[in-house]
């Protein structure tokens, strides 16, 4: 998974954290939780705020 594949990632990350509420994390640490997957495999350099942001709205969606 890339940056890009934010879906997959809030899947991925619904799954993994079932307990944590996707409305508290800070930016810091999802992208700790992304860089975190076993299936992402991508440079964090290419991460920024409005990625951070689709994932954690992809997640939240997720969640609900």
């Amino acid at each position: 998974m890339k940056w890009i594949d934010s879906l997959d990632i809030a899947i991925e990350l619904y799954e993994k954290h079932p307990d944590v509420d996707p409305k508290t994390v800070n930016f810091v640490d999802l992208q700790k939780f992304v860089m975190g997957l076993e299936e992402f495999d991508d440079d964090p350099k290419r991460c920024g705020e409005r990625i951070l942001e689709a994932i954690q709205m992809a997640w939240i969606e997720e969640a609900e």
